[in-house]
């Protein structure tokens, strides 16, 4: 039974492992994109630092990204429709998982 214990062992790291991955990335794109949004809103330096932060924060508040969207709609106004913020999101999250793995 002990190589069924090492399959299962090596299922579930690999899991665990792939969550804060997930994690990790979903994190690095919400600040990637709260720096985006900082600028646009005329944010610089330690501002757009902080912004950045509510926007991760943000994330918090309910399972999935729209928590997120919701924060940066609302910040952003006219500045930027939905298709740019969910864009933007997307182009994101690609930009913080090639980060991570350039870490790695």
């Amino acid at each position: 039974m002990s190589t069924f214990d090492d399959r299962e062992n090596a299922f579930e790291n690999k899991f665990a492992h792939d969550a804060e991955m997930q994690f990790k990335a979903d994190a690095r794109r919400n600040k990637l994109v709260g720096l985006w949004a900082a600028e646009l809103l005329g944010k610089s330096g330690d501002d757009a630092e902080a912004y950045a932060r509510e926007v991760v924060k943000a994330d918090f508040e309910e399972a999935g990204h729209e928590d997120v969207y919701r924060k940066l709609a609302g910040d952003l106004g006219d500045k930027a429709d939905e298709a740019t913020i969910r864009s933007k999101m997307d182009e994101c999250l690609k930009e913080a998982k090639a980060q991570i793995m350039s870490e790695t």
